[in-house]
């Protein structure tokens, strides 16, 4: 009796060892560190042609984003640390295009409010001139007034199919 209650006593221990060693090494495929992957945002700016006009940090928001009927708008996005530093986003090399800023929210009878798509070399019309207002590589976006009144947009910074960081609603005017 005594020794196929150590038999089994064995299989269980057999079990019990496989199971915590598949465990332990399970995540040693994985060619990144999780946490050091996601941003750590606390706020944003939003600036045209270097000025800042509108500011979101820790839940207060500072200045305004007002475009005229018919006209369009392009604002570059700066993500803020919990010290309110901008936060550099590096591209690697052969860096995957699903992460990056979303838009939504907004009122398309209002304004349209979408990412702006950069040229790999920040030169619209290829004349070396580079004509955009935001920084080679960054990130921007472009609001254009389509009717008098007033929408909000969301924006977020996605990572691996999930939001690292959702701004609160951010007002738009237009006039």
């Amino acid at each position: 009796m005594e020794f196929s209650f150590l038999r089994s006593l064995k299989a269980y221990l057999v079990l019990l060892l496989t199971g915590a060693i598949l465990f332990t090494t399970g995540c040693e495929d994985d060619d990144h560190d999780h946490d050091e992957d996601h941003a750590d945002v606390d706020g944003f700016i939003l600036e045209h042609d270097g000025e800042e006009v509108y500011r979101q940090f820790d839940g207060v928001e500072t200045g305004s984003v007002t475009v005229a009927v018919d006209s369009a708008l392009e604002l570059s996005v700066h993500f803020l640390d919990h010290d309110e530093e901008e936060i550099e986003h590096e591209e690697e090399e052969g860096e995957e295009h699903e992460d990056g800023l979303v838009v939504s929210g907004a009122d398309a009878s209002i304004a349209h409010v979408e990412v702006e798509e950069h040229e790999e070399d920040g030169d619209d019309d290829g004349d070396d001139d580079h004509d955009h207002d935001h920084d080679e590589h960054g990130m921007a976006i472009h609001v254009e007034g389509v009717s008098a009144g007033s929408t909000t947009f969301t924006l977020s910074l996605m990572h691996d199919g999930h939001s690292d960081y959702t701004s609160l609603p951010v007002t738009v005017t237009v006039q």
